[in-house]
């Protein structure tokens, strides 16, 4: 089996890489982290010290699982909502719940708890942040530029919101005003590395990789704990053609996060092209935990362990990404290289690539020299020769019988000359009807004396001699003639 046959996975995982360092669709716009007062909530509105108390046991939870690297939410919203209970003009305790519910994908609890918490206190701008993000990673642009807008007229030196604003532009290919309001953002705030991850994502838009690779080297050096960062350089280095140098980075952004899908599709994917397939399988099982509706993957699970030999679990992995979505047209290729190539089923293969070409657009959309073509041709061929190889096997069967035939004709007509019964066919002796005697049947090889034929009439003769006359038992018989 040719191992080399893997080059056929979806164009959805890479996708998702090229995104990787940021857009709403891939939810880079994280929700700021949980809220940490250095002091106690100051205000109009006086809380009880009990449920400071309370509020402060919550936070030191926090930092110790962060440090950990193991969040319990359940834990944390029970101490949390422990402390709004004890005093509901908490606003912290409000917008940290919100935190936990969108971390825990409780997105309208989230929402929820964010506008609770400006009601409480509308000087907490990280609500309005994280309210605003929901909106952008929603669709809801608008939404959000005018909840950033606000921030910034009640906090003109802001630089979170406005290289949140900074991005949007971006997306909408306004790269000067993109430009603008994130070096804005770091004149207000120059660790704050949204806006360099903006400017980054900038420049790799406008193919300036020079630049976007020098401020995204500088964005590492100020926080060397973000995945995304990593991820850029990476990016960055693979379009520079630097694999080795972007698969470190990639490991990189994993030891900062080791569930960061990201750079797990990357490792992926260079997994694949070298054809490591165990590492590429280790990589797609990772994704699959964070996310098992992801359909591309299942497919590359499928060709990494078509390339250990497991053939019926990469069918069922096909099986999996055909039901999560029937219009991927790599399920469909996949299969039907392994029926085509490992299952000695061509039939079903020429259907499943033909289906293919149909989901790619057909032919016209496929360039000449696409590899399915070649598979298609090579598949119908072996379904030709098959069809007449069993064809060629029909025939021959048919002029066995024929030739049995006429053999059989041409002895019942030498029988029929000689006024002999014909043989019926196969050869065996008939049974005497028509009145002419069988031969004797010899004596035996033990020279033990048969008896005699019995004629048609039933009365039993002996063989016949040329000196016909009664053998005396007493007597030795004479050989002579």
């Amino acid at each position: 089996m040719n191992r080399r046959m893997h080059p056929f996975r979806p164009l959805l995982l890479a996708t998702l890489a090229l995104t990787a360092v940021g857009c709403s669709t891939t939810q880079t716009n994280t929700p700021s982290p949980v809220a940490k007062p250095v002091a106690a909530p100051t205000g109009p509105v006086s809380i009880s010290n009990r449920a400071m108390l309370l509020f402060d046991d919550a936070v030191k939870s926090f930092d110790a699982q962060k440090k950990a690297k193991a969040f319990d939410y359940p834990s944390l919203e029970r101490k949390f909502k422990a402390a709004l209970e004890a005093d509901q003009n908490l606003a912290e305790a409000e917008y940290n719940l919100g935190v936990i519910a969108e971390r825990m994908g409780k997105a309208d609890e989230a929402k929820a708890r964010y506008a609770a918490a400006l009601t409480k206190k509308p000087s907490l701008r990280q609500a309005s942040d994280n309210l605003a993000i929901m909106k952008q990673n929603g669709g809801d642009v608008a939404g959000a530029v005018a909840l950033y807008q606000d921030v910034l007229t009640r906090y003109p030196d802001d630089a979170g919101s406005r290289a949140r604003l900074a991005e949007i532009y971006r997306q909408n290919n306004d790269h000067d005003k993109a430009m603008e309001l994130s070096r804005a953002a770091l004149m207000r705030d120059p660790m704050n590395t949204n806006a360099l991850k903006v400017m980054i994502r900038s420049y790799l838009d406008r193919k300036q990789l020079a630049m976007a690779k020098l401020v995204a080297l500088r964005a590492v050096k100020l926080d060397g704990t973000d995945p995304e960062l990593h991820q850029a350089v990476g990016l960055i280095l693979l379009k520079e053609g630097d694999t080795e140098g972007a698969r470190l980075q990639f490991k990189s952004a994993l030891e900062a996060k080791a569930d960061y899908v990201p750079a797990h599709v990357e490792l992926a994917q260079l997994a694949l092209n070298a054809e490591d397939f165990p590492g590429a399988e280790e990589h797609l099982r990772r994704i699959l935990q964070a996310d098992g509706k992801n359909a591309a993957a299942h497919v590359d699970l499928g060709i990494a362990l078509k390339g250990q030999g497991q053939y019926d679990k990469a069918m069922q992995e096909y099986d999996e990404a055909e039901k999560l979505n029937p219009d991927l047209g790599a399920t469909y290729l996949n299969r039907g290289i392994i029926l085509h190539k490992v299952k000695d089923a061509p039939e079903r293969a020429v259907e499943l690539y033909k289906k293919y070409v149909a989901l790619a657009g057909g032919e016209v959309a496929l360039h000449a020299e696409a590899p399915v073509f070649g598979l298609l041709r090579e598949a119908e061929s072996i379904v030709q020769a098959k069809r007449e190889a069993s064809a060629a096997e029909a025939q021959a069967k048919q002029m066995e019988a024929l030739q049995a035939q006429q053999q059989a004709a041409m002895k019942a007509e030498e029988a029929k000359q000689k006024g002999q019964t014909p043989p019926p066919p196969g050869g065996a002796t008939p049974v005497s009807g028509t009145g002419t005697a069988p031969q004797a049947t010899p004596a035996s090889a033990t020279g033990t004396q048969q008896p005699a034929a019995t004629p048609a009439g039933g009365a039993q003769t002996a063989p016949a001699q040329k000196n016909a006359a009664p053998v005396d038992s007493d007597e030795p018989t004479d050989d002579l003639l």
